[in-house]
């Protein structure tokens, strides 16, 4: 009987009593609410001005055309802004793991 002292233990045994790690994809996800606010914010800062559009020009045409001008001339300054207020979001809501896929488990 050679070699059998005593039960033999698997060089993997203590690595199979640790749960193995979940994938969280924090950083994808806190890109993702970060583009999503940004859209967000930033139509909702250039609705005033269209929904004026809409009530002052007739359906048409020159309403698409005025539309699209009032919107591009609204949003450059304030894109900075729906930038800024994205951020402050996504790092607020990360911060206090309010936002799904964002939490730690446990």
């Amino acid at each position: 009987m050679k070699g059998t002292t005593g039960p033999r233990e698997s060089p993997n045994r203590g690595a199979s009593r640790r749960r193995a790690p979940t994938f969280q994809p924090r950083f994808t996800l806190s890109l993702l609410y970060l583009a999503g606010f940004f859209f967000l914010y930033a139509i909702l800062l250039i609705l005033p001005e269209l929904l004026g559009v809409l009530a002052e020009v007739a359906p048409g045409p020159e309403q698409q055309e005025l539309a699209r001008e009032v919107a591009r001339e609204a949003a450059r300054p304030r894109l900075v802004i729906a930038a800024a207020l994205s951020l402050l979001t996504t790092a607020a809501g990360g911060y206090y793991r309010v936002l799904p896929g964002m939490r730690t488990p446990g």
